[in-house]
């Protein structure tokens, strides 16, 4: 029978603890939202929400084709002007999502013959780019600059090495200076992933490569997503004018893909200039990532501390974590869930994710209803 194998691996699955649902939302809910990535409470801010209308309004639904054949509009050049500006880059190049930008950026930078080192706890977008990229990839230890330096002086050739900022599973940061060191012993260059850094960590929100003095180097790429802090959806590659250049020519993600909606290029830009304008958005989410850890832990819960927003706390299992995230949500919280093969330690835990929205009284409802369902 076609397919017959779907149910063998449905069956497993489920005695596994590790079958996932959609569970479609409505506009309003009575939850208190601690599973999204509107990291920054701009999702609905009203400037974001009219960037969003007055772009379709003015360009139509739809960007109507690849950005080299009509998806290109002078809104998306606004935004990667912006962007670049802000964070502290030469150029940028936008996408339709952040997971199109990762693949961009490793499977165009490195070709046969090089070598790409990726960190074990990088996101799945960039473990993807480097099982599509020509080059070979070598995972080292997880933020280990000196693995790093120990993969790249075994090669011969173009290298470049591959890492999240700010890990999606416990929020914790890379040692970006660490690896830039590495890098430039070798001639290599440095592919960073900042989905959770901007908007949260640098001087107002301009991301990690920011913060580390990376930003504009010559050796530096990053790449955004524009659906968390920014509060819409999309991504983009920032870096050198000649690197975002060859993005445009070789990048098979930016050259078959529809452009991004103008839709979200409006609500990201708006929501970008409000940040500029309101930088203390950044700051308040940290500070709200601190205070959910520093209660969390005070109640006996085993959770990581956060580097940035996201804040996890550890699940004995994957069929308790499902359970406790469930009684959560009876419990009026809506709270993460991540569980093999989600995560690279295969330790299943509750994924919490700071607001820079979140008021105290939250903060405190959400440690409780936490410790009161904990398995």
């Amino acid at each position: 029978m076609a397919f017959g194998w779907i149910d063998e691996q449905a069956e497993l699955r489920r005695r596994a603890g590790l079958v996932r649902t959609l569970r479609p939302r409505a506009a309003e809910s009575p939850l208190l939202d601690l599973a999204s990535n509107d990291y920054l409470g701009l999702a609905r801010h009203p400037e974001v929400t009219e960037g969003a209308a007055r772009a379709a309004r003015t360009w139509g639904g739809g960007s109507t084709g690849s950005r080299l054949v009509t998806g290109s509009t002078e809104l998306h050049a606004e935004l990667e002007d912006e962007l670049a500006d802000f964070c502290g880059f030469e150029a940028a190049l936008v996408f339709s999502s952040g997971y199109a930008a990762n693949l961009a950026a490793v499977t165009a930078l490195a070709p046969h013959g090089s070598l790409i080192v990726s960190d074990a706890g990088n996101h799945a977008s960039l473990i993807d780019g480097c099982r599509l990229a020509r080059g070979t990839t070598q995972v080292t230890a997880h933020a280990d600059p000196d693995a790093v330096r120990k993969a790249l002086g075994g090669h011969e050739g173009p290298a470049v090495a591959v890492s999240d900022t700010v890990f999606s599973v416990d929020g914790d940061a890379a040692p970006l200076t660490g690896l830039a060191a590495a890098c430039r012993e070798h001639g290599a260059g440095l592919v960073l992933d900042d989905a959770h850094g901007l908007g949260v960590l640098g001087d107002g929100g301009r991301g990690a490569p920011h913060a580390a003095g990376l930003a504009g180097a010559d050796d530096v790429v990053a790449t955004v997503t524009l659906s968390k802090s920014l509060g819409g959806q999309g991504g983009a590659v920032l870096g050198p004018s000649r690197v975002i250049g060859h993005l445009v020519n070789a990048a098979r993600t930016f050259i078959f893909d529809t452009g991004l909606a103008p839709a979200a290029a409006g609500a990201a830009l708006a929501a970008l200039r409000l940040l500029r304008r309101e930088p203390g958005r950044a700051a308040r989410a940290g500070e709200v990532a601190r205070e959910l850890h520093t209660r969390l832990t005070a109640a006996g819960l085993e959770a990581v501390r956060p580097d940035a927003a996201v804040v996890s706390v550890r699940a004995p299992s994957p069929e308790q974590a499902v359970r406790w995230a469930a009684d959560c949500r009876a419990a009026g919280l809506s709270v993460g869930c991540f569980r093999p093969p989600s995560v690279p330690d295969g330790v299943s835990r509750l994924r919490l994710t700071a607001r820079a929205d979140l008021s105290g009284a939250e903060i405190e409802r959400a440690v409780r209803v936490i410790g009161e369902t904990r398995p």
